[in-house]
């Protein structure tokens, strides 16, 4: 008995009727692929409106305009007034930021090792985490003085429990088999700390370091609004106030732009470049 014979018939397509799967990318589309640029579309829009609304409003007094502002800003950087008022804020900043990282790293790194470190961790962030560092400033000024003490401390307590829930969160999340990597060679301690947990949970260290940085800029300012008021000097936020007293509102709103600059040069060149030469180039962020 045979088989049937089974028939296939196959239709030839034209691949000259086929669209091509590959076509030239155009150069606005190119363009608009650049977060550079998007960001400066953006920010120029903000200060078209800012400029808008102020030229209807007609009030320096009350809201300067977007071209007053920037002219503010270049008469006092002219005059050195604000780059000397800036850097003693940044100096303060890095002094109380550096202590305060440093404190969230041994917590963390005694929580992740020892129970009774976990239990001191999750203790301390429960009580201290939601009382905000700007409420500490009336004990800082009786316990430190008019100086960069109470700054310092009340930077410190901005920076560490968020930095420290962040690294600790990081160290849990390390997968089993890279602890058991770490272990197999024989580390303990720091050096099972550094070579395995550190790398594995630095993108999660990272926006500790990140969201840390945000608190402590914005708590200092706030602090050297009163803080200023008190010494007599100070950086920024002593700046701004001192203007709002002199009633130089463009000076006011051209430290409050310098704020914001500062803020977006160190999110885009620092820790921007930081995550580009880490966590991007060892694949584990797109």
């Amino acid at each position: 008995m045979t088989r049937p014979r089974i028939t296939i018939l196959h239709d030839v397509v034209a691949f000259t009727d086929a669209h091509a799967v590959e076509r030239p990318i155009p150069a606005l589309e190119r363009l608009w692929n650049r977060g550079w640029l998007r960001k400066i579309v953006i920010i120029t829009t903000m200060a078209l409106i800012w400029q808008g609304y102020t030229s209807y409003l007609d009030n320096d007094l009350l809201f300067p305009t977007f071209a007053a502002t920037i002219q503010a800003l270049i008469d006092n950087i002219r005059s050195g007034v604000l780059p000397m008022r800036a850097w003693a804020s940044i100096k303060v900043l890095l002094g109380g930021y550096a202590l305060g990282v440093a404190l969230a790293t041994i917590l963390s790194v005694a929580a992740i090792t020892t129970r009774l470190g976990n239990d001191i961790l999750e203790t301390l962030t429960s009580m201290l985490n939601p009382l905000p560092a700007i409420a500490l400033l009336p004990l800082a000024l009786l316990w430190f003085g008019l100086g960069s003490g109470s700054l310092i401390f009340v930077l410190v307590h901005s920076v560490l429990w968020v930095v420290a829930l962040n690294m600790h969160a990081g160290f849990l999340g390390v997968s089993p088999t890279q602890r058991m990597v770490g272990r197999n060679y024989g580390l303990r301690g720091f050096r099972y700390v550094a070579a395995i947990l550190i790398p594995a949970a630095f993108p999660s260290i990272l926006t500790g370091l990140k969201v840390g940085w945000a608190f402590a800029w914005r708590t200092l300012i706030a602090a050297e609004l009163v803080f200023g008021v008190a010494s007599g000097a100070g950086g920024l936020g002593w700046f701004i106030v001192e203007n709002k007293n002199q009633l130089e509102i463009p000076n006011v709103f051209a430290g409050l732009l310098t704020v914001i600059l500062i803020g977006l040069a160190v999110e885009n060149l620092v820790f921007r470049q930081i995550e580009r030469r880490t966590v991007r180039r060892w694949g584990m962020q797109a």
